[in-house]
């Protein structure tokens, strides 16, 4: 009945304290069953498709335009494919599709499942700083994480499909759109963000494991790069319904 809340309604701001991402290169076939058939992956060299782990600190999460009192802190983390839309006026959007979500807080998973699909749950969050090593860890999740902050000049970790930092950045999130889709309706929601100062610094990953990831069974997934993005004012646009139409670029794995 009240449905139509979860279409993004309003539009959100915060301040993102800081958002570490790690970008796993997957042959296009293995992720492309994961996708809604109105989208497409966002491919490399017509052969590496993308899954990105983001973890984003946020600060004075709330609905745009209120004061920062109101809003709220929330550590966030997604599991999100790059992919392409083609929308129903024949424009191509470049976006992420959201696997999974998490937040460390009650809060944010009981209004995130109100007003967003994306399907929140709730997790410990542990993170640790010594030295220049910063470790994220989750015991429910049964994740870790832990990342070289130093400020030596960094490599691309060593099996990444990319041959150069720049490259690598094109695949470093979050892109412009983010896109959810009601198969039976045959409409995408899609959520622009707007972002301010983005500039990702490469860090080097040291040791990571991720369950979830584990549990997709994937054959072999390559870490293609790692970056943070620090103190960012963020928003998000009110949701915008598009009726998908089959356009003839719309192949699989394009």
């Amino acid at each position: 009945m009240l449905s139509f809340l979860k279409n993004h309604p309003f539009a959100v701001e915060a301040y993102f304290k800081s958002s570490l991402v790690l970008t796993f290169a997957l042959p296009k076939a293995e992720l492309q069953p994961l996708l809604p058939e109105c989208l497409t992956l966002d491919t490399f060299q017509d052969k590496w498709a993308f899954l990105a782990l983001a973890m984003v600190q946020t600060k004075d999460l709330r609905p745009k335009g209120f004061p920062t009192f109101m809003g709220s802190d929330f550590f966030l983390i997604g599991y999100r494919l790059f992919v392409r839309y083609t929308d129903s006026r024949g424009k191509r959007l470049r976006g992420l599709y959201i696997l999974k979500s998490e937040t460390n807080k009650r809060k944010m998973e009981f209004f995130g499942n109100i007003f967003t699909h994306y399907n929140y749950t709730t997790t410990d969050i542990e993170q640790t700083t010594k030295g220049n090593l910063k470790t994220i860890t989750s015991n429910r999740s049964d994740f870790h994480l832990t990342v070289d902050r130093t400020n030596e000049e960094v490599g691309l970790p060593s099996q990444s499909p990319f041959s150069k930092w720049k490259e690598a950045r094109k695949y470093a999130g979050p892109l412009p759109f983010t896109f959810t889709y009601n198969q039976a309706a045959k409409e995408v929601l899609i959520i622009q963000g707007v972002r301010q100062n983005w500039k990702p610094k490469p860090v080097a990953v040291t040791d990571y494991q991720f369950s979830f990831i584990d549990s997709l069974k994937f054959k072999n997934p390559i870490l293609a790069n790692a970056f943070i993005i620090e103190e960012i004012p963020y928003y998000w646009k009110k949701g915008k319904k598009d009726t998908w139409i089959q356009h003839d670029e719309n192949f699989k794995g394009s």
